[in-house]
């Protein structure tokens, strides 16, 4: 089975939504996706002009000239559609942390316990960031309904948990290179 570019199942999620610049879909992948999914400048503008070429997207009026809004075609929507009911491929975490941690035996244990408490608290940061997002939620953004409230807040919580997972493990990781190394 050939591999399907997810790029263009981002852009026409994002423009299912509602129509915007490439720079909109940018900051949407960077504020309410981003703790699952991120996309850059790089993939985007390639992949607009490929669906565009496609017919799955269109171009609207503008109020500037320099700016393109696309928004999604019926034919970009049915698309969208038929590949969210098919079932997700799974996916193999790639990390380069994991990769350094686990050839790390040849450091110094002074040098791994500062990468480990260096992505603890990374996560702490990601963690504070949800948690914002999650209280921004609560408070209630008029442009989000309360229908897709939920599809906002189910992924955002996933990030929530999966974050504070992480925190704890880099504590039993970090407890067990202090009393064993």
């Amino acid at each position: 089975m050939a591999i399907k570019n997810k790029t263009r199942y981002a852009i026409l999620g994002i423009l299912s939504i509602h129509s915007g610049t490439g720079y909109d879909i940018k900051k949407y992948c960077d504020t309410v996706i981003v703790n699952f999914w991120n996309e850059n400048f790089g993939h985007i503008y390639p992949v607009l002009s490929q669906l565009l070429n496609e017919g799955l997207i269109k171009t609207e009026n503008s109020p500037s000239p320099r700016k393109k809004i696309y928004a999604i075609t019926e034919q970009g929507r049915t698309e969208f559609l038929n590949w969210l009911i098919e079932p997700a491929e799974y996916q193999p975490v790639r990390s380069e942390f994991l990769l350094k941690l686990t050839f790390s035996s040849n450091l110094p244990k002074d040098n791994i316990i500062s990468m480990l408490t260096d992505y603890q608290q990374m996560h702490h940061e990601r963690l504070t960031g949800y948690k914002k997002i999650q209280d921004d939620l609560k408070k209630g953004i008029t442009e989000i309904t309360p229908h897709r409230e939920l599809f906002l807040y189910a992924p955002l919580r996933y990030g929530i948990l999966s974050t504070e997972a992480v925190i704890s493990w880099c504590d039993e990781i970090l407890m067990a290179l202090r009393n064993k190394l």
